[in-house]
């Protein structure tokens, strides 16, 4: 009859009823007279179950063989529920008896007798519920079955489907004190069958708790969080905080990834959650404390669960529904500090989980919309502006090539866990050639993983203010920048990082420390307190010892240093030296002296050599040795002496005004000799008026001019007016450069040219006066200008 094998369980769970009905009823109200005098007479032969019935106090020998039957069936549903649920479902108790048509059963008892039976078989359903081991739809099914058969058994209203009960939500009213101390629980385990146990008295409160107890088993088992009837009372009754939150955070992860649900899938998951932790209280006045609950998550606080609640619907991406229910109504069911933190936590979570560090895909693309999706929540709040910061940072890191580990790409969640984010631009600028050309973009996410709130390590002692951690992160960028360009051979890109950016950003009070050296007590075991900025010196110093070869990327450009490369590298070394002297703490300036003092030794001697290449070249080169040359004159001689040698260091390109300079000196040389040529010139017009005064006697006016002329052709030739005209046309050109007079505009070329007659005649009468002693040392001292080569 137990049905224990599982071969026949079927059929004998079709006639289990059948058995109780027919064999057990007629079999207990038979003639029990006997029986009982021969069970008195004989208790060694009293059957086990009977001793413990009877020892528990609970056996009345006229409802022995009943209790036995009792006994049985809530043992039966912890070994086969299903037996015990058909039992229940076709046997109405003792009073539903088949004696094969000769008298009703029910004859055998009288009305109090019936009572109590009736009592005692309510009872064993009730209990026969707690004991059903199985945490599945169709045990709970079951149960819902027996429940139902006790409310039509006891007369009470009938309870809806455990699908429709779970869509309601009815509340459950108040329970007696009684029912819900945590000395109940007990009873869930054992002594199902004792009087005391008030959870199975069949009365309005403990099926009052069985319908909540049950809807709250059929709610956790449907979200996959497996429960039974007595894992639910446990909860209820011990209200223990540690084991409520386990099941809602088992509850709750069925929720996870549903983003295919509408919002009234969403809106009837919060409800369910509300009225797991309270039965629906609410709606009742009169409730003792309303910040703890009396359901199986009595003792988690209710902002905790709808912080949750809320947290599901921003993993889903209902954010129009979330905004709807927790940001724009009037009463809102959460603060808004916890709101704001949920959704950061939201957003963290999306950003942790992401596997792109693109934003427009993946976690970082849902952390970036949840940052959006509540605007007057979250706005100005300074961990928002982070968030939004660490989603920039990501992206463009994202758009270069980057393995941490060995066939392990860069996830978004490194840069947050990562102690010093700053060395992964480091690892940046190793994996991706040239890339420290783009030094703005690394400045530029190095300022941004600052304001991220990522960790810049700081050396103690020093304040972690917002500002410090940014001109610690452009530090670092810079120097990672300078040493990869060194790395890669680009000496000049790392030259001009060096005397511009650390000259900008660098401070001599970030590497000295004045004021933490102020405070060192001197002691022995005293350890020096450590810079601050420990990377701008030592690039510096890097690139300062840089060695040019033949990988060493040429320049692209000299600008006004030396012409000769090896002096130019030398003086760009010498630059980041001197950068780093005033970046370097006090202990390392010897190193730094050091090196620079070799560079300058090593320039001092290229310059010498420079030098004596140049000298070896003019004596080479000079004009004398030249093919075509021409002759040394004593005017050319004085020239030359007079002439400052060229400046051996102006081998580089000169400016426009250097220029104009270096021809005014060379204009000088021509300009003397036109002087001299002035003088012979005037001394030639004087003899030629003496000679026409001579020869107008002789010869015609026609013969005259033409001596004239010729004697003018004889003392200025061709070549020398046009050399005039060169010389003259320069210095007018230049003549703002050697503050020469502005010339009248107002005066015409003709009474220029009178001016100059009336100069000429004037210097030709007075070349009349002149002592012939006089005549003849002018005579010696006369330059001829008729030998073709000597010109």
């Amino acid at each position: 009859m137990t049905g224990k094998d599982s071969n026949t369980l079927g059929e004998e769970n079709q006639s289990i009823g059948r058995d109780l009905r027919g064999l057990t009823g007629p079999w207990l109200y038979g003639d029990n007279r006997w029986k009982r005098r021969k069970v008195q007479d004989n208790p060694s032969e009293q059957s086990q179950a009977a001793i413990s019935l009877e020892k528990a106090g609970i056996i009345n020998h006229k409802y022995a063989g009943w209790e036995l039957v009792f006994a049985w069936v809530t043992a039966e549903a912890g070994i086969s529920w299903t037996t015990a649920v058909k039992a229940i479902e076709q046997w109405d108790g003792p009073g539903d008896v088949d004696l094969g048509g000769f008298e009703d059963g029910t004859e055998w008892l009288d009305e109090d007798d019936q009572r109590h039976l009736e009592q005692r078989y309510a009872k064993a359903a009730l209990a026969t519920a707690y004991v059903i081991p199985e945490s599945s739809i169709e045990a709970l099914e079951g149960i819902h079955r027996i429940l139902s058969r006790i409310l039509t058994l006891l007369d009470m209203d009938k309870m809806p489907t455990l699908e429709a009960a779970a869509a309601i939500l009815t509340p459950i009213p108040t329970f007696e004190e009684s029912y819900l101390y945590r000395k109940n629980a007990k009873h869930l385990r054992n002594n199902h069958l004792e009087e005391k146990n008030t959870l199975t008295n069949p009365n309005k409160s403990s099926i009052n708790l069985l319908k909540a107890l049950l809807v709250s088993a059929y709610l956790l088992t449907r979200g996959g969080e497996g429960c039974t009837v007595k894992r639910a009372g446990e909860l209820a009754l011990l209200q223990d905080e540690r084991e409520q939150m386990m099941a809602f955070r088992g509850f709750i992860s069925s929720f996870g990834q549903r983003s295919g649900s509408d919002d009234r899938f969403w809106i009837k998951m919060r409800n369910e959650l509300l009225w797991l932790r309270d039965w629906g209280a609410e709606e009742f006045e009169g409730t003792i404390d309303p910040s703890l609950g009396r359901g199986v998550f009595g003792r988690i606080h209710k902002e905790f669960i709808e912080v949750e609640a809320f947290k599901l619907l921003l993993v889903n991406a209902r954010y129009t529904l979330a905004r709807s229910l927790y940001e724009t109504p009037a009463e809102k069911p959460i603060p808004e500090e916890y709101l704001q933190h949920a959704i950061f936590t939201a957003a963290e979570n999306a950003y942790d989980n992401a596997t792109n560090p693109n934003k427009s895909r993946g976690g970082v693309k849902k952390c970036d919309e949840i940052l959006n999706a509540f605007p007057n929540t979250i706005e100005g709040h300074p961990r928002a502006q982070e968030l939004r910061n660490l989603i920039q940072v990501t992206d463009e890191i994202g758009r270069y090539s980057l393995v941490l580990k060995q066939g392990q790409p860069f996830l978004p969640v490194n840069l947050r866990v990562n102690p010093d984010p700053l060395s992964i631009l480091n690892k940046i600028l190793k994996q991706n050639d040239k890339s420290y050309t783009q030094i703005n973009d690394f400045v530029l996410m190095a300022r941004e993983m600052a304001k991220a709130g990522l960790t810049i390590p700081i050396p103690d002692g020093y304040p972690t203010t917002p500002d410090l951690k940014l001109k610690i992160a452009e530090k670092r960028v810079i120097s990672m920048c300078i040493d990869m360009a060194l790395a890669e051979d680009d000496f000049e890109t790392a030259y001009s990082y060096v005397v511009t950016r650390l000259k900008a950003v660098g401070r001599q009070a970030h590497t000295r420390m004045p004021e933490l050296e102020r405070r060192n007590t001197g002691c022995i075991g005293q350890r020096p307190p450590r810079p601050i900025d420990d990377w701008s010196w030592r690039a510096a110093l890097q690139a300062g010892k840089y060695r040019k070869n033949s990988q060493t990327t040429r320049a692209t450009h000299l600008g006004n240093t030396s012409g000769n490369p090896e002096i130019r590298h030398l003086q760009q070394r010498m630059d980041c030296l001197a950068q780093a002297l005033r970046l370097a703490p006090r202990d390392t300036l010897q190193e730094v002296l050091n090196a620079y003092r070799r560079c300058e030794e090593e320039l001092e001697t290229m310059i010498k050599e420079e030098a004596e290449q140049e000298e070896a070249w003019d004596e080479k080169a000079d004009d004398k040795n030249m093919p075509g040359g021409y002759a040394a004159t004593p005017a050319r001689k004085h020239s030359n002496a007079r002439t400052p040698r060229r400046n051996k260091n102006e081998e580089a390109p000169v400016s426009f005004f250097d220029l104009s300079k270096e021809s005014i000196t060379r204009a000088q040389t021509g300009l003397s000799a036109l002087s001299m040529f002035r003088v012979k010139s005037q001394r030639a017009e004087t003899m030629s008026e003496k000679h026409d005064v001579t020869m107008q006697a002789e010869v015609p006016g026609p013969a005259a001019d033409l001596t004239r002329s010729s004697s003018g052709r004889t003392s200025l030739r061709k070549r020398d007016q046009l050399r005039n005209a060169a010389v003259g046309t320069l210095a007018g050109g230049i003549g703002w450069l050697i503050n020469a007079p502005p010339v009248n505009a107002n005066v015409t070329s003709s009474e220029r040219g009178s001016l100059h007659s009336r100069n000429s005649s004037g210097s030709t009468s007075r070349s009349h006066e002149v002592p012939a002693v006089e005549e003849n040392r002018q005579e010696d001292e006369e330059i001829t200008w008729d030998d073709e080569d000597a010109w």
